[in-house]
């Protein structure tokens, strides 16, 4: 049995520190791979900090194809809307998630692995994330309210056993920068555009529920069926430039690609009403390794 990255599902952190790393020419993937999974957060009882580590699809598949989800691919052309609307695609090869209780322990673990990355991978992009009325977002509405209990989690963030990839998730990492024009709109505006009550999280049905809301778009459904992720959104920025790193797993990359496409109206013509108050900077998928698949790599560079 292949044991997922506990940090996906470790949630009560109240600082982030996301870091994407791209390969140096002439290093080899098993070498890039090897050193990434050597890290390990702080094996201490107070102070402690979570980690997970992912790749690129492609290296990830070329080094350990027998652990790589099938549709796992990278995210490397945008997605446009038909009306322009455009998600970037700025895929990298290394993805690290640190999460801990105050930000000087993710701070100096930061420093450690840009430290021991730099000879074979250069820093593409850092984002830092922090906690905003316990779950709630820059937008002032609860954040992830359609996500499945702890319990459930599993059954939908990992590939499950009998399946390549077993143990594995495929991330959807973005950075999405909030507007000053949402502070313009009444609450009454901004319910309608996100779909649901703001002060208690309750979902518009009937005459109130619009096609165009997030709450409609931002969801991958087959056959009348929605089909979940599992999300662990954070706020980044600072009183000027601000907005959410989205941090969304599954065991399927269909499912977070349909989510995209429905918000972008690549799918019907019809796109997601918080786009138009917010705007994507960043795109890339990533496969999360089992912590058994790592650890077959594990100070086993070139």
């Amino acid at each position: 049995m292949n044991f997922a990255q506990t940090g996906i599902f470790a949630l009560g952190d109240a600082s982030h520190l996301f870091l994407e790393f791209s390969k140096r020419a002439g290093v080899s993937d098993r070498s890039l791979v090897g050193t990434a999974a050597s890290f390990h957060e702080p094996r201490t009882t107070v102070g402690g900090m979570n980690l997970v580590v992912g790749f690129r699809p492609e290296i990830w598949r070329g080094v350990a194809p027998q652990d790589a989800p099938d549709d796992a691919r990278g995210f490397d052309e945008a997605i446009v809307g038909p009306d322009g609307f455009t998600m970037p695609a700025t895929q990298a090869d290394v993805w690290l998630w640190m999460a801990a209780a105050s930000y000087d322990i993710v701070w100096d673990q930061g420093r450690n692995v840009i430290e021991e990355l730099k000879p074979i991978a250069t820093l593409a992009r850092q984002s830092s994330g922090w906690a905003y009325k316990h779950s709630r977002d820059l937008t002032g509405f609860e954040d992830g309210t359609e996500n499945p209990s702890l319990m459930e989690a599993p059954g939908v963030a990992i590939v499950p056993d009998g399946r390549a990839g077993a143990g594995a998730s495929i991330l959807l990492f973005q950075k999405w920068r909030h507007e000053e024009s949402w502070l313009g709109l009444s609450d009454a505006q901004q319910e309608q555009a996100m779909g649901r009550t703001k002060r208690d999280s309750i979902e518009f049905t009937g005459p109130r529920a619009v096609t165009d809301s997030h709450v409609a778009r931002a969801k991958d459904v087959v056959d009348g069926v929605e089909l979940d992720i599992f999300r662990r959104n954070v706020p980044y920025g600072d009183v000027v430039d601000y907005g959410t790193v989205f941090v969304g797993f599954s065991r399927q990359q269909s499912r977070l690609q349909r989510m995209l496409e429905r918000m972008a109206g690549v799918e019907d013509g019809i796109r997601d009403a918080l786009t138009r108050f917010t705007t994507p900077l960043t795109g890339a998928y990533y496969v999360i390794p089992s912590i058994t698949a790592l650890a077959g790599f594990a100070a086993k560079t070139d």
